[in-house]
């Protein structure tokens, strides 16, 4: 069976890494070095998606602290590099929906809001580093998700239309860029969607589990 789509560009955290966790305990121990109190891990994948100084942004507010964000981010990446290999794993499927693909030759690419540093690191650590063709991080480009620039910028790499690559996300972030890039796109069910209404996107799957996306014809 011939894959519909050249190039197919996933998101990280939410979309193949369950690392709520430790993002949420990092920014927990960051909360507790300005004297502040945790909050709730499910309060946290609430913030996840737009890049880390958001996240931080948002536990700030929440927190109604004053202090400048400029002087929690130091803390918070030392944290965020402490939590990062913590107790991330793989969705059910992802591992195997990698390989089918790469198999396929279907070129593979990861856009994240992630700060850049923290993605190969984390992919060795999962054994799917070889899957990706390209990476980019949250401070990779001037502008990240749900800006288009990034999408845009991996179809050009790869010499393929809009038209012919797959955006494959879990939140209005991904959906966002997808749309802005004139790139369509396909959703998980299972990860950090805020406030998104996932049955009423505009996408060609909503699935849940990474392996629905083989059936794609």
């Amino acid at each position: 069976m011939t894959f519909p789509y050249a190039l197919v560009v996933f998101d990280l955290d939410g979309t193949l890494v369950d690392s709520g966790a430790d993002i949420a305990e990092a920014l927990n121990r960051t909360l507790a070095d300005f004297g502040l109190a945790r909050v709730p891990e499910a309060t946290v994948l609430g913030w996840i998606g737009e890049g880390v100084r958001k996240l931080v942004e948002a536990a700030w507010r929440h927190a109604h602290d004053a202090t400048p964000v400029d002087t929690v981010m130091p803390t918070f990446m030392r944290h965020y590099a402490e939590c990062l290999l913590r107790s991330p794993r793989l969705y059910p499927g992802v591992a195997e929906a990698l390989a089918q693909l790469h198999a396929r030759g279907v070129t593979l690419a990861l856009c994240t809001n992630k700060p850049s540093a923290f993605v190969p690191p984390l992919l060795r650590h999962l054994g799917v580093a070889d899957a990706f063709a390209a990476l980019l991080g949250g401070d990779s480009l001037p502008e990240r998700k749900p800006s288009p620039l990034p999408l845009l910028h991996l179809a050009q790499r790869f010499a393929q239309p809009p038209a012919r690559c797959l955006m494959v996300g879990d939140s209005g972030t991904d959906l966002q860029a997808a749309q802005a890039a004139g790139m369509p796109a396909a959703l998980v069910r299972y990860g950090y969607p805020r406030d998104l209404d996932l049955a009423k996107a505009d996408v060609v799957l909503l699935m849940d589990d990474m392996r629905e996306l083989l059936a794609l014809a």
